[in-house]
């Protein structure tokens, strides 16, 4: 699972990102408002932590943006502001949950892990599509009970499809969300991927699951 976390303050973004890494999350963070926004229209995350008082642009205003591009990523507010009314405000902006700081990193991690199951995402429970069955646990893939010998970075990028099912990712999405900003490889490694993905599914008889949308990218549908 991918979490951004966007807050200003160096040493709670760095302590909160260090706990998430810990719990086996990739995750990647920003101080800035407008970066923030622009990372997660991305739709390569699957939880946004998110503060609300930030230089430029606020956490209230990039969820506002967020939700009228249909971006619908959960969002956990973290704000010193306590009162009703804030929390009002905040959750009918778009946000999916609100905690006060300071706060208990268990309580993070409990919200954090509630948004990812609310989502589908952060479960050992089997991910299904029709008889393609995923074990996030044994990072395995079958289709009618029978094992396609996937690599981890394979089984990720196919539970990333997966995970978005018949919805098209592009090969931006799918390259920043398994290979990230910082890698030196090119986009064509999606290609690369779902291409061994394709023949390994051929065994089973379920290559044509995943579809190729001419000019942008992929889409898992039968």
């Amino acid at each position: 699972m991918k979490i951004l976390v966007v807050e200003d303050d160096t040493m709670l973004r760095n302590a909160i990102t260090s706990v998430l890494i810990s719990e086996g999350y990739s995750v990647e963070d920003t101080g800035l408002g407008e970066e923030g926004l622009f990372l997660a229209e991305q739709g390569i995350y699957d939880v946004v932590v998110l503060d609300i008082m930030l230089p430029g642009m606020s956490g209230l205003e990039i969820v506002k943006e967020l939700r009228k591009k249909d971006v619908l990523v959960p969002v956990l507010f973290l704000t010193a502001k306590d009162s009703v009314e804030d929390r009002v405000i905040g959750l009918n902006m778009g946000a999916d949950d609100y905690l006060v700081k300071p706060f208990a990193v268990a309580e993070l991690l409990a919200r954090v892990k509630a948004l990812l199951r609310r989502k589908g995402g952060d479960t050992e429970e089997l991910l299904t599509y029709k008889k393609l069955s995923l074990n996030p646990k044994l990072q395995q893939a079958s289709y009618e009970g029978m094992d396609m010998g996937l690599t981890p970075k394979e089984f990720e990028l196919l539970e990333y499809l997966a995970l978005n099912r018949e919805r098209i990712l592009t090969r931006e999405q799918i390259f920043d969300r398994l290979w990230g900003y910082e890698s030196e490889s090119s986009y064509g490694i999606v290609d690369v991927y779902v291409h061994h993905i394709r023949k390994k599914m051929q065994t089973t008889g379920c290559e044509h699951f995943i579809r190729t949308v001419r000019g942008v990218g992929y889409m898992l549908k039968e």
